[in-house]
């Protein structure tokens, strides 16, 4: 029987293909991966069942469960089959990426913060989180509320307004034994308020962000931007990336993806290097651009020191400037 360690986290850098039948296969392997490993919190990264493709959004958009609701059948076995259709198996819509993560963690009696996919609801597709307990529970849904619009000459132009709607709520949920935690997906981290207003308003002491940083930005902020909110929020940052994947298959055609069938979307590069960030700033795990999976322990007590010792948060000068939210 496997020893789960309270403070243990896995980041699983996954490969995604066009097949989501393969991105659940994967995901499903790689939660079982962290498990063996002894993690309780296991992220995944952003759009992890599908193309990170404006254009392929809506034909992978599922309607996913709110906060509160979990599954009433039985957890199947580890050798269970996975289907793309969620419907065949309940009638309450929920799509097949949102019923694998609430069973594997329930299954595996972990926290796992399911990276992002894209969510249909009421005409609309969002770039959503869900967290779900051991329990098999949904404790937060986070709708990406920054929305990745960028044109960087030379580099890369993307603009997930085309197909998305941004959210409009904060996210933070509880680990028990651990600490609050907070969640952004991807572009939110740009935004130093976010992490402060999670930080001090609602004393998270972890911020995780699934993202999917490309070739221009990542590896000119990546790294830089998960240090900066840590020292900010004198708190924990853990991102999880995809990994990269080529453009071509191993046969060199680009025009087939890694299962034979014929690409539809457009390829996109993630940077990868899944990383976990300490309060002082320092990286203490991460990884390169390749499937991976980054274990390590949360040493609580660096928040707490790090607190302590630069104690920023009460020497805000309130008089001058202040942190409000909503």
């Amino acid at each position: 029987m496997v020893k789960q360690v309270y403070n243990r986290v896995a980041l699983l850098q996954v490969p995604v293909t066009e097949s989501k039948l393969m991105n659940l296969k994967t995901a499903r392997d790689y939660v079982k991966r962290a498990y063996d490993a002894g993690a309780k919190l296991t992220v995944l990264p952003e759009i992890w069942n599908s193309p990170y493709a404006t254009s392929a959004f809506a034909d992978y958009a599922e309607m996913l469960p709110n906060v509160g609701d979990q599954l009433m059948e039985e957890v199947p076995s580890n050798d269970g089959e996975i289907s793309e259709v969620g419907d065949d198996v309940a009638d309450n819509g929920w799509g097949p990426s949102s019923r694998l993560l609430m069973t594997l963690a329930k299954q595996y009696n972990m926290y796992i913060v399911g990276g992002s996919i894209p969510e249909q609801c009421d005409n609309k597709i969002y770039n959503t989180c869900l967290i779900i307990n051991p329990d098999g529970e949904v404790v937060g849904k986070h709708r990406k509320v920054h929305l990745f619009d960028v044109d960087v000459p030379g580099g890369i132009c993307f603009k997930e307004s085309e197909t998305l709607t941004a959210g409009d709520s904060l996210t933070y949920f509880d680990v028990e034994g651990l600490a609050r935690v907070g969640v952004g997906i991807c572009y939110d981290i740009r935004f130093p308020e976010l992490a402060m207003v999670l930080t001090q308003n609602y004393n998270c002491k972890i911020l995780i962000y699934p993202g999917a940083f490309n070739l221009t930005t990542g590896p000119a902020h990546w790294e830089l931007l998960q240090r900066a909110r840590a020292v900010d929020g004198q708190c924990y940052v853990l991102t999880a990336s995809p990994a990269r994947t080529s453009p071509s298959n191993d046969d060199g055609n680009d025009e087939t993806d890694v299962d034979g069938t014929k690409k539809k979307y457009p390829h996109y590069s993630a940077w990868g290097h899944s990383t976990v960030v300490s309060p002082w700033g320092e990286v203490v795990a991460t990884c390169d651009e390749k499937p991976a999976l980054v274990v390590t322990d949360l040493d609580m007590r660096k928040v707490e020191e790090m607190r302590m010792a630069i104690p920023t948060t009460r020497q805000k000068r309130n008089d001058l400037y202040r942190l409000v939210d909503g």
